[in-house]
């Protein structure tokens, strides 16, 4: 597929600069010759400037705020002119006035400002501001918020359950107590456009805003390949069997860190019976629906989230560049 790395976290073409990682001095070197910059997450939310929330805010790694930092800081790459990027994580600062129960909701709308940060930033929700970032930002926002994701709920050795540390600028773990080395996990995820004539299969999931609906989805099985989760899932979620099955493209998804391999599938029946306890709903909804959606025109259904996969492979489908 063509345009597969047009989608948002990919084809920003960073340098992961994986050969310093494991070297504090080169790291230290260029802390000190200022050839470094920081970006800020607090609960997984990137620093974001201006008045679109639409840039990752680049700071002098010194920069007081990080005084919360309770971790260390993980190398996310290099950048063209040489910079290093280093994330950095200040969950430890507690805002004023802060509401946990925005935090955990469907969209969290919630900014956080912190005081000693550049006015007119604020922490913000990935998933709101995805599809305006550059793709450099989006990836580095991505790649930080999955990696101190995976450290905040890997603390401790799979092996003996000692407590493990934080080693190769934040991309290993390892256990001091049995010897465990540790990496940071992906979950791959299968997303499909099924179609059957001039139809796409569509679905929504419980706790989605009324009339949100996308394509089927599900996690890969181990021992099972790309083709076979999509027809079990598929099957499983929406009774519906699927014969040939092709990849498209793929796309980082940190939420909190899954890959998913966006696929194409011929459905075999048009007949539809759900499994209640997958999903709340499956339709089929012809390319002119499918338009009229994108346009808020639809009287029963809203377009899917803008910046994901799935609203991707859906303007492909109908604009007939899915080769």
């Amino acid at each position: 597929m063509r345009q597969a790395e047009e989608v948002t976290f990919g084809g920003s073409g960073l340098d992961r600069a994986d050969e310093i990682r494991g070297d504090e001095g080169a790291i230290a070197g260029a802390l000190a010759a200022g050839r470094a910059r920081a970006v800020v997450f607090w609960r997984g939310k990137p620093l974001l400037g201006g008045a679109r929330r639409d840039g990752l805010v680049r700071l002098a790694p010194d920069h007081p705020a990080l005084r919360h930092t309770r971790v260390p800081p993980i190398l996310l790459g290099r950048e063209e002119g040489g910079d290093l990027i280093l994330a950095h994580d200040i969950s430890a600062w507690v805002p004023p006035g802060l509401e946990p129960d925005q935090l955990d909701s469907f969209l969290d709308a919630s900014e956080q400002v912190h005081p000693d940060l550049p006015r007119g930033t604020a922490f913000v929700e990935l998933r709101r501001v995805m599809s305006v970032l550059s793709p450099r930002d989006a990836e580095l926002a991505a790649t930080g918020k999955a990696v101190f994701g995976w450290h905040e709920s890997h603390r401790h050795c799979s092996r003996c359950g000692a407590r493990s540390r934080m080693i190769r600028a934040g991309w290993q773990r390892a256990c001091d107590t049995c010897g465990g080395q540790h990496f940071p996990r992906t979950d791959p995820v299968v997303i499909m456009l099924i179609t059957h004539g001039n139809s796409v299969l569509m679905g929504r999931s419980h706790g989605w805003p009324v009339g949100m609906y996308s394509l089927l989805a599900g996690f890969v099985e181990p021992g099972e390949t790309v083709e076979a989760a999509v027809r079990r899932e598929v099957r499983e979620e929406a009774g519906v069997p699927v014969g040939r099955v092709g990849y498209l493209a793929s796309q980082p998804w940190p939420f909190p860190a899954s890959l998913m391999l966006g696929c194409r599938g011929e459905a075999l029946s048009r007949e539809i019976t759900i499994d209640p306890n997958e999903i709340e709903a499956a339709r089929w909804m012809s390319r002119e629906e499918i338009l009229a959606a994108f346009a808020g025109e639809h009287p029963e259904v809203l377009p899917a989230r803008k910046g994901a996969l799935a609203q991707f492979l859906l303007r492909m489908w109908l604009a007939d560049r899915l080769d």
